[in-house]
């Protein structure tokens, strides 16, 4: 998908589905700024980010990425999560404000964790423990001008 947005200048997210700080998300939290519920918006968006590593189709190092996009037409899904929103529209490339992506000692973590992400959803404890080792790896920023560079290395 990031291969697709640096070639076309485009990319429409998996049914529409994004994540973000909502007013739902702000309900949840009793506490909390705009940077952490930010921070939990983005620790969502990696697992999803895993679930999507875990569907397969490409030859790159397994690495979960999060873009930050200004989208003007999200829309609030708590029928779903807390954070999640949906995009009636494509990401054009010149929205993205940022990237998170892995870095290349997360990769051992994020491919077990890729394996077991669904076992995780359905309690087993081990896999929720794997699930969290790679949840654990901060992800690096990136500017969008380095993506292309970015998708070279990888």
């Amino acid at each position: 998908m990031l291969q697709s947005l640096v070639a076309d200048g485009t990319l429409r997210a998996v049914n529409g589905t994004a994540f973000a700080v909502t007013p739902t998300l702000r309900e949840s939290y009793a506490e909390g700024d705009d940077d952490e519920l930010a921070e939990v918006a983005l620790r969502d968006a990696a697992l999803a980010s895993m679930r999507l590593l875990a569907d397969g189709g490409s030859e790159l190092a397994p690495r979960r990425v999060v873009l930050v996009v200004r989208a003007e037409d999200a829309k609030p899904r708590p029928d779903l999560d807390d954070a999640v929103v949906r995009l009636s529209s494509p990401v054009a490339f010149a929205d993205v404000v940022a990237a998170y992506v892995d870095n290349a000692d997360a990769e051992a973590a994020v491919l077990t964790a890729v394996e077991v992400v669904d076992a995780a959803d359905l309690g087993d404890e081990d896999a929720e423990l794997a699930v969290g080792d790679a949840q654990d790896h901060d992800l690096a920023w990136y500017a969008p001008q380095e993506l292309p560079f970015l998708l070279d290395l990888l």
